[in-house]
C-alpha cells in the first residue's frame, strides 16, 4: 500500500507512516519471505528525508526539506567536454574495471587538495569511495558488531543513524550548542560508560557547519576532543562534506589536520563541492585501518566507476573546482542571508522560537518551544505547500519533537521569502 495513499496513517504522524514497520511479501511467487530475511535488512529502516521527498513532489510546494546542491552551481558544459574527452582518448582504460584502492591520479589530485587545508597523506592513506555514504557504511562494516556502542551528535546526520543502525549499533547522543558537541557532557558521558565496561568504538562527528544543525565546532572543543580521544583511546570519524562550504568567519584547521597520534579518519565527498551525480567521495586516514576499508569495499561494489573518477580527475587537472566552490560558496551565501532576514522578519517575537546561524554548509536547525511537535505539524504545512524535515529524523536515540531542519541551498530566493512566510503562519498558529 502507498504511504501517500494510506490517509488515516497520514493524519496522525510523518514519522509514524515513514518508520512503520512493513511487511514485506513475495509478490506472485507465493513465497513468504519476513522468515528468509536477515536480522540486519529487518533492522534497517526507509530514509526519512528520502520518503519525504516523494511527499513534497507536487510542483506548488516550497520545499526546505532535501539536502539538494543548487543545480545552476553544476559545471555541466565543462563536464560535457571532459567526459567526451575521457570516451575518446582514454576509454579503454575508463570504461574497465578499476581498483577498489581508487584511480591514482584521482588520489594523487586529491593528496593536492588536501595539502591546501593542512592535511598531509599518502596515496595509501587515501581510498575513493562512492560519495561519503558509503565511507559511512564502510565505517560501520569495518568497526561495530551488533550491541557495541558509538558516540554521536545530538542531533546527527540522518545517513550515519542509517549506516549505524544497520550494524546494529548503540549510538549514544551528546547533545550540541552553538559551539558543536559540548566536551563537558562527552566527558562525563564517557566515563559513566567506563565505569560499566563499555569502551565505544568511535566518535562520530561533522565538525564543519554541522547536518542538522548548522552549527561548527570550536577550535578549543576540537583540541578538546582530541584529547579526550587519547585519554580514552577513541577513534575519530570526521565527516566533512561541507567543509570547503563556508561563506563567513575564519576556518578552523580539521581534526585531521590536528591528529598527531593517529586517531581521525576523516569523510569527504564531491556531492557538495562539484556535485552529487558522480557519487564520489574519499576517504582519508591513517593507513591500516585505509587498508580494512578496500577490504570491505572488494565485497560491495569491487571499484568506484573508473569512468567517473576519469573526469573529475580532468576537472581537477584543469584547476577548476576551487573556482566552482567560490562561485557556489557566493550563491549560498545570499541564501543563507536572505532566509535568517526572513525568519527574523515573519517568525512571531517573544514565542520561544530559535534557529541556528550557520557560517557555511546547506541547513539551519530551528527549535519551537516544547509543546510544539513538528511531526504533527508537518501535514499543517504540506497544506500550506512548505516542507521541511522533521527534527525527531536526526536523533540515534532519545528524540526531540519539537525541532525541524531547514534546507536553503535548492530553493531559489524567490521562494526562500515566500516559504519562510508560510511557514511562520504555520508556526504561529502552534504558538500559545
Amino acid at each position: 500500500m502507498s504511504i501517500i495513499n494510506n490517509k488515516n496513517s497520514l493524519e496522525k504522524s510523518i514519522l509514524y507512516v515513514i518508520l512503520i514497520a512493513r511487511k514485506i511479501k513475495g509478490g506472485n511467487m507465493g513465497i513468504e519471505i519476513n522468515s528468509r530475511l536477515s536480522s540486519n535488512i529487518k533492522n534497517m529502516k526507509r530514509s526519512v528525508i528520502r520518503e519525504l521527498l516523494k511527499l513534497t513532489s507536487k510542483p506548488e510546494i516550497i520545499s526546505f526539506a532535501g539536502g539538494l546542491p543548487a543545480p545552476d552551481t553544476f559545471p555541466i558544459d565543462e563536464i560535457a567536454d571532459i567526459a567526451k574527452e575521457v570516451v575518446l582518448n582514454h576509454g579503454k582504460t575508463a570504461l574497465q574495471y578499476g581498483s577498489t584502492e581508487g584511480f591514482i591520479p584521482l588520489k594523487e589530485e586529491l593528496i593536492k587538495f588536501l595539502k591546501t587545508d593542512g592535511i598531509s597523506v599518502s596515496e595509501k592513506q587515501i581510498i575513493i569511495t562512492s560519495a561519503s555514504q558509503q565511507g559511512l557504511d564502510i565505517v560501520g562494516k569495518i568497526f561495530i558488531d551488533p550491541g557495541d556502542t558509538v558516540i554521536v551528535e545530538s542531533p546527527t546526520y540522518v545517513g550515519a543513524i542509517s549506516a549505524f543502525n544497520s550494524y546494529k549499533a548503540k549510538m549514544v547522543g551528546i547533545e550540541m550548542d552553538d559551539d558543536g558537541m559540548r566536551m563537558d557532557l562527552l566527558e562525563e558521558k564517557l566515563k559513566e560508560l567506563d565505569k560499566k565496561g563499555t569502551h565505544p568504538k568511535f566518535i562520530y562527528v561533522i565538525p564543519d557547519f554541522q547536518n542538522p544543525g548548522g552549527v561548527t565546532l570550536s577550535l578549543e572543543r576540537r583540541n578538546k576532543l582530541l584529547s579526550i580521544a587519547s585519554e580514552f583511546d577513541l577513534i575519530i570519524i570526521e565527516d566533512s562534506p561541507y567543509r570547503a562550504i563556508r561563506y563567513r568567519g575564519e576556518t578552523i584547521p580539521s581534526l585531521q589536520s590536528m591528529d598527531n597520534e593517529g586517531r581521525v579518519v576523516s569523510l569527504y565527498t564531491f556531492s557538495k563541492i562539484l556535485f552529487p551525480g558522480m557519487r564520489l567521495g574519499w576517504a582519508a586516514g591513517p593507513e591500516e585501518i585505509i587498508d580494512k576499508f578496500v577490504v570491505a569495499k572488494q565485497a560491495m561494489d569491487l571499484c568506484t566507476p573508473p569512468f567517473n573518477q576519469a573526469i573529475v580527475t580532468e576537472y581537477l587537472k584543469r584547476d577548476k573546482l576551487q573556482s566552482n566552490i567560490e562561485s557556489t560558496i557566493e550563491e549560498y551565501r545570499q541564501k543563507n542571508q536572505l532566509m535568517l532576514e526572513k525568519l527574523d522578519e515573519y517568525m512571531p517575537d517573544g514565542k520561544g522560537l530559535k534557529w541556528t546561524k550557520p557560517d557555511g554548509g546547506l541547513f539551519l536547525w530551528l527549535t519551537c518551544p516544547d509543546y510544539v511537535n513538528t511531526e504533527e505539524m508537518f501535514y499543517d504545512a504540506i497544506k500550506e505547500n512548505v516542507a521541511y524535515v522533521v527534527g525527531s529524523a536526526f536523533y540515534g536515540e532519545n528524540p526531540k519533537y519539537n525541532s525541524l531542519r531547514l534546507n536553503f541551498s535548492y530553493p531559489t530566493l524567490e521562494e526562500i521569502d515566500e516559504g519562510v512566510k508560510r511557514l511562520a503562519k504555520v508556526i504561529s498558529s502552534k504558538l500559545k
